[in-house]
C-alpha cells in the first residue's frame, strides 16, 4: 500500500471513529491530494465545447494573473503616494485598487464556472504575470501614474483580443464579462491617472 493510500485510510478511520464518539475535535495539519491539476477544466453542462472553455480559461487566468499585480500596484502606489496631491491621489489610488480587487473575483468565479481552476497564489501569480516588477522603494509620483497607466494598457490589449476570440468561439458569458467589467473599468481607470500627468498650472493661467 503506498503512502498516499495509508494516509488516506487512516483519515477515513478517524473520521468513522469521531462520528462514533460524537467528537467535535476537529482534525488539523491535513494534507490532501491535488484533485483537479491547473490548467485543466472539468465537463460541465454549459452548452460550450471544450475547446472553447479551456481557451477562455487559459486567457481568463493570464488576465487574473495581470489584474492580481495591477491590484499589488495600486495598493503600493496608494502608501506611497506624495506631495501637492497626495490627499487627492491617495484617495483615488485607493479607490481604483477596491475595483480592481472586485474584477479579480469576477475573473476568477468565471475560470471556476467554465469548470477551471483559478490563478490564485501570489507565487503562481508572479510566474505568469507579464506585467514588469517595479522598484521596492518609492518612485516620483509621474512614474508611479505612469507604471499604472502602462500595466493597464497592457491589460487592456490582451482583454480586447480575448474578448473577441471567446466570442468567435460562443463564449458569450466570458465576452461579456470581459467587455463590461475588465475593459470598461480599465478604460475608466486609466483616464482618470493620464489626467493627472496633463502639465497645466493649478491656479493661474498664462497672462497676455
Amino acid at each position: 500500500m503506498c503512502h498516499a493510500t495509508r494516509r488516506c485510510a487512516l483519515t477515513a478511520k478517524r473520521t468513522t471513529k469521531a462520528k462514533r464518539n460524537g467528537s467535535s475535535q476537529p482534525w488539523l495539519h491535513l494534507n490532501g491530494v491535488e484533485i483537479q491539476e491547473f490548467g485543466t477544466v472539468r465537463q460541465f453542462p454549459l452548452g460550450l465545447s471544450f475547446n472553447a472553455r479551456m481557451y477562455s480559461c487559459q486567457r481568463l487566468n493570464q488576465i487574473l494573473a495581470d489584474t492580481q499585480i495591477l491590484y499589488g500596484l495600486y495598493k503600493k502606489h496608494h502608501w506611497l503616494m506624495r506631495g501637492p496631491t497626495f490627499y487627492q491621489l491617495h484617495l483615488l489610488l485607493d479607490k481604483h485598487a477596491g475595483e480592481q480587487l472586485e474584477l479579480v473575483d469576477l475573473i476568477a468565479e468565471r475560470v471556476q464556472t467554465l469548470g477551471g481552476v483559478a490563478i490564485g497564489d501570489p507565487r503562481h501569480v508572479a510566474e505568469v504575470t507579464v506585467i514588469p516588477r517595479p522598484p521596492n522603494g518609492a518612485e516620483e509620483v509621474p512614474s508611479m501614474l505612469s507604471r499604472l497607466i502602462e500595466a493597464h494598457e497592457t491589460i487592456l490589449i490582451a482583454t480586447h483580443d480575448a474578448a473577441a476570440r471567446a466570442a468567435e468561439m460562443g463564449d458569450d458569458g466570458t465576452n461579456d464579462l470581459l467587455v463590461s467589467s475588465v475593459i470598461r473599468t480599465g478604460e475608466l481607470q486609466t483616464w482618470f491617472l493620464i489626467e493627472h500627468l496633463v502639465d497645466t498650472p493649478l491656479v493661474e493661467a498664462p497672462r497676455e
